[in-house]
């Protein structure tokens, strides 16, 4: 009977040696399946409250709970977002339509998987010591608008409006703008391209008073097209394991905008934090929170409207001077990540 339960002991002694020395690569496989997805989100523009949505999604491990480990990359002036993606430095981009939809007829398969601002915050805001009162004054005025994609609108508009913008004698001078509201401030041009949640307050901030100024909303307007809204590349579509983790994406993505909604001070601060420039002010940041928001609308969010896409669509070919896009595109909006991560 000693003999016995010496070798149970015996026994019992190398199960436990082996669990021991077993343990670290059973941890690491562990680890290793639960590893988070990476995932890299190419911004438009540099870290600022156009984005919050997605770095409170950051800050809140929101990312990490659906199992992503994101990687955020501020935009700028020489950034292309759609050149990025193309070269694959990014998963996901944010990107205006016009520029996307251009990109597209060139050859570079990006498609739209989400359409998280819903309304325009593009303005023509205009001194109104320069006699403006209504689009009919824009005639002989110069008008400063922004370039690199961003212009179409504003052609749009123009050419509705039945005014030439090139050649020897045009009926508005356009004014290539800057990344700032000095033009304005200055008086070197009558109007100048402002974003509600941007730089209108830049010139409030600056020492204007809004009953010196007039704006213009593109969407009051109705020459309004689609603003930032989510890209892939084609190819993503076809992988379901790339879907998935899209899917994901988007519905951490949504709980970050909800909860930077809810809590705008909270959201200032992550933001505030994130800025290693430490460019940010939080007076800014607090005004452009609180415009962003509203630019998400009521739709389910990131739901790209069919009338919404057409109506873009339209005004980018309507455009007499120098069309963005010459043909209406096929293929360039998918609902199959939203499907996935919404519609159940």
């Amino acid at each position: 009977m000693m003999q016995r339960l010496r070798r149970r002991l015996a026994t019992a002694a190398v199960a436990l040696l082996l669990a021991f020395a077993m343990a670290p690569f059973l941890a690491a496989t562990a680890e290793k399946a639960h590893a988070a997805d990476a995932l890299t989100l190419q911004l438009k523009w540099v870290t600022q409250g156009q984005f919050v949505g997605y770095y409170v999604a950051l800050a809140k491990g929101f990312y990490k709970a659906d199992g992503l480990d994101v990687t955020i990359k501020p935009g700028g002036p020489d950034i292309n977002p759609d050149q990025v993606l193309a070269g694959g430095g990014a998963d996901v981009v944010i990107d205006w339509m016009p520029s996307a939809l251009a990109t597209r007829e060139k050859g570079v398969p990006i498609v739209n998987i989400a359409q998280v601002f819903q309304h325009s915050g593009m303005e023509l805001t205009c001194r109104r010591d320069s006699g403006i009162k209504t689009p009919a004054d824009f005639k002989a005025k110069t008008l400063g608008v922004w370039f690199s994609g961003n212009e179409y609108p504003f052609l749009s508009w123009m050419a509705k409006l039945g005014y030439t913008t090139d050649g020897p004698k045009p009926d508005v001078t356009v004014l290539k703008q800057g990344f700032n509201v000095d033009p304005l401030l200055q008086k070197q041009a009558a109007c100048i391209s402002t974003m509600s949640y941007n730089e209108y307050w830049q010139l409030i901030e600056a020492g204007m008073k809004p009953s010196q100024l007039i704006v213009f909303k593109y969407q009051a307007e109705h020459v309004a097209t689609l603003e930032d809204g989510l890209y892939v590349r084609q190819s993503s579509l076809s992988n379901p394991a790339s879907v998935d983790k899209l899917a994901r994406f988007l519905k951490a993505s949504k709980e970050g905008w909800d909860y930077a909604s809810a809590h705008q001070a909270e959201a200032v601060n992550i933001l505030l934090a994130a800025d290693t420039a430490g460019v940010l002010t939080k007076q800014h940041q607090t005004r452009m929170v609180a415009g962003i928001v509203q630019l998400i609308g009521n739709t389910p969010w990131g739901y790209l409207q069919p009338a919404d896409y057409q109506r873009t669509v339209n005004e980018l070919l309507s455009t007499k001077s120098t069309p963005v896009i010459s043909k209406a595109p096929a293929g360039a909006f998918s609902y199959v990540v939203w499907d996935k991560a919404f519609k159940h």
